[in-house]
């Protein structure tokens, strides 16, 4: 069903159903704040998606990025962005994940510090989930949300944490909103609802309305959003600052524009965030046409020279300008039926966490509450009773470009258990996004999109450098498909993976690789 705003003035049409309590969240505010951000600001954002591509071919040219010197005044100059916002302060654990009414109230009941609510890679962007997910945000603002499931009763408890929300990236649109007879972009779409329903809800509990930016890969792309936030706060009168913005440092590009990043938001910025499968996702994207080939995915580890690099260069930078430093994923999920399992990934967990807490990070993320006490006493070890450690600026720190690009210093192998394992897992992600859920249990990992970027990525780059596997095998088309058939048989219900596999198949298989799988299985959906 399509209708159009009720004044008839704002060139907004839904093309989407209307749900109960959608008008609650579509009201004439928020659609006239979305067709207000689409017209002054989607022209920008669509060049600097041109630009990527610009950059792109530069890159399968051979050129490698470096720091710019264009804003060498920037990285020498004296500034900081303001002292953390209220709520912000304290982020020694961060839980993440979707939007729906149950997993909203697991992680606003975790006991963690901050709830990323991810409306990007954690959903999948079915109409219903975007809308219920803004209305799951006003409930628990506001003290109502609660769901029974077999039985059972759930409610939110009086100690939350401070809400922090993940819009999707740029790149990716809004189907069923359109401007002018245009698609918004989903980015502006997710920030419009937010904002114009909870900004003042997030206010009145004593935080405010706090975002997570993800994959941004230039600092004109911070740029951009920090007159998002600019133009938002006048026209809605708010004052100035009072949006606060993480930026997830999970593209290479953006790695080289840490500082410049964080000037750009200037009175907006709270800190940044280092993850893996994102950052390695885009190293392989970014470098698909040269000779620098990643070895299996689960072998490059945080320790590695490369990685080491790039979260020291994170700490250091924040710490210089005064922003928060976040650590990324332990995405392990408790076996029940199995202790040992879970006595190995706790260890593991474990010190992951103390190693980013003794290298100066200020919190971090699991994906699990049963992860959150073992987050947590990592931080309180090192914290000792301070909120955070902004006062380490780890001036031993020194991270030369070659040190972000050692690709070549990268443990590991190529091996068909690689293989088999990225489509296995890939496999089994896109059925669950193309059924609606984009936060999947696999192998007791909670996976989310950028798990089947990443795996899908180091396939296409195997099979077109002409990678020869542990096993002697060379990495082909055919080999692929190969692999695809003996998984879905050990699987079982050919069918069910009939369209994942032709998804698969497109956004890997292909001469070229395209730049998201997501915006290819978005079209997909109703």
């Amino acid at each position: 069903m399509a209708i159009t705003d009720t004044d008839g003035e704002l060139g907004v049409q839904i093309a989407g159903p209307m749900g109960e309590r959608y008008d609650e969240v579509l009201d004439a505010q928020a659609l006239g704040l979305i067709a207000d951000l689409h017209r002054r600001f989607d022209a920008r954002r669509r060049d600097l998606l041109s630009e990527r591509a610009t950059r792109q071919r530069a890159f399968d040219a051979g050129e490698r990025p470096n720091l710019l010197p264009g804003t060498a005044h920037v990285r020498e100059g004296d500034w900081t962005v303001p002292p953390p916002a209220p709520g912000l302060a304290d982020r020694r654990v961060e839980i993440t994940g979707p939007t729906d009414r149950k997993m909203t109230v697991n992680a606003l009941n975790s006991g963690a510090q901050v709830w990323l609510a991810d409306f990007e890679d954690a959903i999948t962007p079915l109409w219903e989930n975007v809308i219920g997910g803004q209305l799951n945000l006003r409930d628990a603002l506001d003290g109502t949300l609660e769901f029974t499931e077999n039985g059972k009763h759930y409610a939110v408890g009086d100690q939350q944490p401070t809400i922090v929300v993940r819009p999707r990236g740029l790149h990716l649109p809004e189907k069923h909103v359109l401007i002018d007879g245009q698609r918004a972009a989903g980015a502006f779409v997710d920030f419009a609802l937010y904002f114009a329903g909870c900004a003042r809800r997030q206010l009145e509990r004593g935080s405010g309305p706090y975002l997570y930016l993800p994959k941004l890969e230039s600092h004109l792309e911070a740029r951009l959003w920090n007159d998002v936030f600019d133009y938002t706060e006048r026209l809605l009168e708010f004052e100035p600052g009072t949006i606060r913005a993480t930026v997830l440092i999970e593209t290479i590009t953006a790695a080289f524009e840490m500082e410049e990043i964080l000037y750009e938001l200037r009175t907006h910025a709270a800190g940044l965030n280092a993850g893996r499968w994102d950052y390695l996702f885009s190293i392989i994207k970014k470098f698909r046409r040269g000779s620098d080939v990643l070895p299996d995915r689960n072998s490059v580890v945080m320790t590695a020279p490369m990685m080491r690099a790039y979260t020291d260069l994170l700490v250091h930078t924040c710490h210089r300008r005064g922003a928060l430093a976040i650590g990324g994923m332990a995405a392990f999920i408790p076996n029940r039926r199995d202790p040992q399992v879970n006595e190995t990934a706790f260890a593991k967990v474990t010190d992951d966490k103390q190693r980013e807490a003794g290298d100066g990070f200020d919190g971090s993320w699991v994906a699990h509450p049963d992860l959150v006490p073992i987050c947590r006493a990592a931080f309180d070890a090192v914290l000792a009773g301070r909120p955070n450690q902004l006062e380490r600026l780890r001036g031993d720190v020194s991270v030369s470009a070659g040190e972000l690009l050692d690709i070549a210093s990268l443990p590991g192998e190529i091996t068909a258990t690689g293989l088999h394992s990225n489509v296995g897992v890939a496999l089994q992600y896109l059925r669950s996004w193309l059924g609606g859920r984009g936060a999947v249990g696999i192998y007791n990992l909670m996976e989310d999109a950028a798990t089947a970027e990443i795996c899908r990525a180091q396939i296409w780059q195997w099979l077109h450098a002409g990678v020869r596997l542990d096993t002697g095998e060379t990495v082909t088309r055919e080999l692929v498909r190969q692999v695809l058939d003996e998984q879905i048989a050990s699987l079982g219900d050919e069918q069910s993976f009939a369209a994942a596999r032709a998804l698969f198949e497109e956004v890997t298989l292909g001469d070229e690789l395209p730049e998201f799988l997501t915006t290819a299985a978005y079209e997909r959906m109703p």
